[in-house]
């Protein structure tokens, strides 16, 4: 048995997510399928972070099991073959041992929320970004988005359906950047609560248009309340970036 690190690209537009579910399409299950039918015998494949419906991906990492070695160049080639034509892509594949997890093995996520900030509405990243028209003041995010690096209690950014055993998390960076139209929330951290990073830059998108007041933010966090917080920001903004082990 040999274990190898897949990176994964996907454009989450016609999935409902990554998990595989009854009758309706998903990442994992075209994945696995592609993976069942290259050694042919039924394969599982397991994610670094599970992505929601319409949610993309740069650098998914998964890791498979495979009954015997394969040329890992091999691997990428047959498995980009059978899963066209869905936007689904493997960009690199890697021999590890059987200690490597996909999940339990990471050390940080970096994840990429993209909005455009225009008048005019979107044609070609109509599905790949979310379209505020009226202006955001990026300064004052990123004034709001200190309040949110370091050891929290997310639970004002966190679904009311998160599955966490518990709502504190390590948010390493959070950084607002602006190119002309373009604006680019980043961020980082161990793990993220589900809906996290889309409901931090809903409430972002709050003070961008001078609604809230940076110190806002805060005061959200502090209330430990998902109904202090802002909405969450839509899910075909948002990139999962890449994976440290």
């Amino acid at each position: 048995m040999q274990r190898y690190k897949l990176t994964v690209e996907y454009d989450g537009t016609p999935f409902y997510g990554w998990q595989r579910q009854d009758d309706v399409p998903s990442v994992q299950a075209v994945l696995e399928d592609a993976c069942s039918s290259y050694v042919a015998t039924p394969t599982e494949v397991f994610c670094a972070g599970r992505t929601d419906a319409g949610v993309h991906a740069r650098g998914q990492v998964v890791h498979v099991d495979f009954p015997e070695a394969r040329n890992p160049y091999s691997i990428l080639r047959g498995l980009n073959t059978l899963m066209l034509p869905h936007p689904v892509v493997v960009t690199a594949v890697e021999a590890v041992g059987q200690d490597f997890n996909a999940r339990l093995s990471a050390t940080r996520r970096h994840y990429e929320y993209r909005i455009i900030n225009r008048t005019a509405r979107l044609a070609l990243d109509e599905h790949r970004a979310w379209y505020v028209r009226k202006p955001l003041d990026v300064d004052a995010m990123n004034d709001a988005a200190r309040y949110l690096i370091g050891h929290h209690d997310f639970t004002s950014f966190r679904d009311s359906n998160c599955q966490a055993k518990h709502p504190m998390r390590t948010l390493d960076s959070l950084l607002v950047v602006r190119h002309g139209e373009d604006i680019t929330v980043t961020c980082s951290s161990k793990s993220f609560l589900h809906h996290q990073v889309r409901n931090m830059v809903g409430t972002l998108a709050l003070v961008g248009h001078g609604k809230w007041q940076p110190s806002d933010v805060k005061a959200a966090l502090d209330a430990r309340d998902r109904r202090a917080a802002g909405p969450t920001a839509p899910a075909h903004g948002l990139y999962f970036m890449r994976v440290d082990y």
